[in-house]
Order: C-alpha cells, then sequence, then structure tokens
C-alpha cells in the first residue's frame, strides 16, 4: 500500500509542442485513452462505496462501532447534520490496490459468518467495478449484536439497514 493520504488529482507534464501542433515523447496517438492520464481515487470514495455496499446487506443493523456511532448519532441530531455514509469503514487505498476494514453491528440471530462472506462479496464487487482497484482484504469486525427489543436511539444514530 502507499500512503493514505488522499489526493484528488495528480499533475501531469503536458510535454512539449512538436512542428505539427501535437506533443513529442508522449505517443498520443499510439495510447489508448485509459493510458493517456493518471486518475486518482480518494481514500473517501472508497469508504463511501464500501459503507453503502455493507448497508445494503440483510442482517447489517448499522456500522461504526459503539462511541464512533454515539458521536454519530450526536453530530447527525445537529440541524443540517446528516447519517455519514463511511461511518464505520476504513480503508487504505494505493495506486493499483485497496483494503477496506468495516465495524458493524449485526441483527440478532443472523448467522456472522455468513454475512461476513455477504458484506465481502458485495464491498468487493462495489469497490472493484466503480474503482478499477483490486480489493485485497475486507476485514470485518462485529462490535455488538442488536436485539429485536433494543430501541434504535441508543447510539446507532436510527442508520439502520438500507431496505
Amino acid at each position: 500500500m502507499t500512503d493514505t493520504a488522499s489526493s484528488h488529482r495528480v499533475a501531469q507534464s503536458p510535454g512539449r509542442p512538436s512542428e505539427d501542433g501535437g506533443l513529442q515523447g508522449r505517443g498520443g496517438k499510439d495510447r489508448a485513452p485509459q493510458d493517456r492520464g493518471k486518475t486518482t481515487i480518494a481514500d473517501s470514495v472508497v469508504e463511501k462505496i464500501a459503507g453503502m455496499a455493507a448497508r445494503e446487506i440483510q442482517g447489517v443493523h448499522a456500522l461504526g462501532a459503539g462511541m464512533t456511532r454515539t458521536l454519530g448519532a450526536m453530530r447527525d441530531r445537529v440541524p443540517g447534520g446528516r447519517p455519514s455514509v463511511s461511518r464505520g469503514v476504513t480503508v487504505e487505498v494505493g495506486e493499483r490496490q485497496a483494503a477496506v476494514d468495516l465495524d458493524i453491528v449485526v441483527e440478532y440471530g443472523v448467522p456472522i459468518t455468513d454475512l461476513a462472506g455477504d458484506i465481502r462479496t458485495s464491498v468487493i464487487s462495489a469497490v472493484e467495478r466503480m474503482t478499477g482497484l483490486e480489493v485485497v482484504e475486507v476485514n470485518v469486525a462485529v462490535d455488538d449484536v442488536h436485539l429485536p427489543d433494543e430501541d434504535d436511539d441508543e447510539g446507532d444514530g436510527g442508520e439502520g439497514r438500507v431496505t
């Protein structure tokens, strides 16, 4: 992995104009369009994609560890605040690969190992399809189990499973 600092754009040297108006030393016409520049994807983009993909799985009640959910719930109640899609998601993005860590709360009764497999499949598929990055790992940490009689206002910010 490379440094996780988010960079939105990488400056490219434009080359020098040739006599016919093209650029010398770049071979623009001989290269495929995808080889004519550099695309950099910010960590926050991958976090949002992974967070949405994980929330789509039935059995995921919320994302984020206890304190993260509590602070997020308070932030969500501030006027103008809205739930963070990337809460509970941490990523490391390199030039061609990404690793994802998720903190989740599961619904009671859901087989956790099956749920973790479904989450991995969904996250890998979404991130690879949307970014072209190879997802080398998706680590799932189960921090809590949501019981049917628990009130949703106990720190998860009402951020339940998306249906």
